[in-house]
């Protein structure tokens, strides 16, 4: 009987000999030099992954198709908005349809009909508190996206005093952990928006550099470029090395009160009417003239032409009467006094607020005007003594009371 032979042959790369593996494939470059099937395979394998990595084009459209499918609807978007924010409807859908649009936009697929889905930037007119930062947050919050709040106020003309128009994008890095794609799909919204409206008519007298001078600042980033940004923010480390970001795909969402502007939608719409108004088609609503706002208003407010024409969606947001206001104590889901509610709760007590110191509450928030955002500071004047006492006390239980409620903005109005 013959001998078996064996096989002396070894995978330079596992070290199994001939007679353990399927077969040996011989180096052609190397005598003695052999790699198994068993290795090859697993080196194909590591390989195929290795090329999907490098060539994400199809896989990145692949993914931008499925975030796309993912995307809410300007329906759900505006369904989303409403258990945060109450009314505004008319902002609402602005809103949704443009973010909608927008991130459809950054879907698009390159065609050969040169048709290129301009960007539609928003800006909001409405009195302050009336939900215009919150809209905001919550879309991003919904979406998903970097998000970052900037103010206007703050801004100044390239080389004075005060921060530089880049340091927005430097906001958007960092709330995206400076991951530059992510931070380019972003969501930026500049506050104030009214206050860097030009000072004057004629913008040779002085040099502007806190309005128009920002305004223009602001083109470029609004129509879309690549801007070099400093990755701490300006001035302060110069010698940092810069980040370039393309704002192209950045939605940019502007805000302001615009105090005032009512007086100048008054005289554009009286201007149509000479005598006595018999078409009831064309009456006014005298008690909310931000209804009828139009892009020459706020031209005639003081924003230039050139940044009017680069905020192509906008809309208002009404003031909000006693009703709103009333909802907004109780119904959003992160409404004020379900927030307190968690805190006492995390002490284990029972928070309750009788409907009389609810109803108080509005009616001081509306002698205020402050809006809704002076529902927070008022109910936070009323809570500051029972958060300090509760924690301290075995109280399973706890009502805020019409009398309760007075008495203690009576005793801070002492104070103050």
């Amino acid at each position: 009987m013959a001998k078996k032979t064996v096989d002396s042959r070894i995978c330079a790369f596992c070290g199994r000999r001939g007679e353990d593996v399927k077969a040996l494939i011989p180096s052609a470059a190397y005598q003695d030099v052999y790699i198994c099937t068993d290795c090859l395979e697993t080196i194909h394998s590591h390989f195929k992954a290795f090329l999907d990595e490098e060539t994400p084009s199809d896989n990145g459209e692949k993914d931008v198709k499925k975030a796309l499918q993912k995307l809410p609807r300007p329906k759900e978007i505006k369904e989303f908005l409403d258990q945060y924010v109450i009314g505004q409807d008319d902002a609402k859908k602005y809103l949704s349809v443009a973010v909608y649009n927008h991130y459809k936009r950054l879907a698009q697929e390159k065609t050969d009909d040169d048709v290129d889905i301009e960007k539609s930037n928003i800006i909001l007119v409405g009195p302050t508190g009336t939900g215009k930062t919150l809209l905001a947050k919550t879309i991003a919050r919904q979406l998903d996206v970097p998000f970052t709040i900037v103010d206007a106020t703050v801004l100044t003309q390239a080389g004075y005093v005060g921060e530089d128009i880049e340091s927005l994008l430097t906001r958007l890095l960092q709330a995206a952990d400076y991951d530059v794609e992510r931070a380019q799909r972003g969501i930026v919204f500049i506050d104030e928006i009214d206050k860097i409206a030009r000072k004057g008519d004629n913008p040779s007298i002085t040099r502007d550099v806190s309005g128009e001078g920002v305004q223009q600042g602001l083109l470029k980033l609004l129509e879309g470029s690549v801007v070099n940004v400093p990755p701490q923010g300006g001035r302060k480390h110069p010698e940092a090395r810069m980040i370039p970001v393309d704002t192209k795909n950045i939605l940019f969402i502007c805000g302001g009160a615009f105090d005032g502007i009512e007086q100048k939608i008054a005289q554009r719409l009286n201007t149509h009417a000479v005598g006595f108004a018999t078409d009831k088609s064309r009456q006014v609503d005298r008690e909310n003239f931000l209804s009828h706002v139009a892009p020459q208003d706020l031209k005639s407010f003081g924003l230039i032409p050139e940044i009017i024409g680069r905020l192509p969606v906008l809309t208002h947001l009404d003031p909000l009467d006693r009703t709103a206001l009333r909802n907004v104590l109780t119904e959003p889901k992160n409404a004020i006094t379900r927030q307190y509610k968690k805190l006492f709760a995390m002490d284990g007590v029972e928070l309750e607020f009788d409907d009389d110191a609810l109803d108080f509450i509005v009616d001081k928030a509306i002698e205020f005007k402050l809006g809704a955002r002076g529902l927070r500071s008022i109910v936070e004047t009323i809570m500051v003594d029972a958060m300090f006492e509760v924690p301290s006390t075995k109280k399973k239980q706890f009502t805020v009371t019409k009398e309760y409620a007075e008495r203690k903005l009576s005793e801070q109005g002492r104070h103050q």
